[in-house]
């Protein structure tokens, strides 16, 4: 199975070396010296990386063959992507690669449907599951465990709690403006008698 594990940034320096999106769990296990890695789009690849090192926190990654800045930069929004045994698990006890997560049934804990991830975003802040419902919309569900409270790879389901407003129209407002307006005007006219 292939995973998707960076994407390339603009080249960093004049040898060769690139910034990296990271997009898996495992940076230093799939993104180590040695590793060959494929390439989206493939006239691009593959690639075996030479080097990397963390600056300023982020991942600069150099390529075997790639040893200036034109070639770094001819390398940059190329996808990098991993071949996985589909039967590997992430080390973590509640870690789960995405292709473990696609397709699962989301319900919430009384068994109520509310619809099957279709995508898995990740971002810098954390990551969010994208639920197609019945109807066909999309929901956003941030992967956390205050939201998701159990995934159940067996029965192939996450099951979540989600705050009001965030499946539905129930969002609960703590204040909003005509409610500060109308004080505001009763406070005046409690000063004016």
């Amino acid at each position: 199975m292939q995973l998707v594990v960076g994407r390339i940034g603009r080249a960093h320096g004049i040898k060769g070396e690139v910034t990296v999106e990271v997009r898996t769990d495992e940076p230093e296990l799939r993104l180590g010296p040695g590793a060959v890695l494929t390439t989206d789009p493939a006239s691009t690849g593959p690639l075996t990386i030479a080097a990397g090192r963390v600056h300023s926190g982020r991942l600069m990654l150099r390529f075997e063959g790639v040893s200036d800045r034109t070639g770094a930069e001819a390398l940059r929004n190329t996808l990098l992507i991993a071949d996985v045994d589909p039967e590997e698990l992430p080390e973590g006890e509640d870690e789960y690669y995405d292709h473990q997560l696609m397709d699962l049934d989301v319900v919430l804990a009384d068994g109520t449907e509310i619809g099957r991830i279709t995508e898995i975003s990740h971002l810098a802040s954390q990551d969010l599951f994208i639920v197609e419902r019945e109807d066909g919309t999309e929901v956003m569900i941030p992967f956390v465990g205050e939201i998701v409270t159990e995934i159940d790879l067996e029965k192939q389901r996450a099951v979540i709690d989600p705050p009001p407003g965030l499946i539905d129209d129930r969002a609960e407002v703590a204040s909003s403006r005509e409610d500060a307006e109308v004080a505001s005007s009763r406070e005046d006219e409690d000063g004016d008698a």
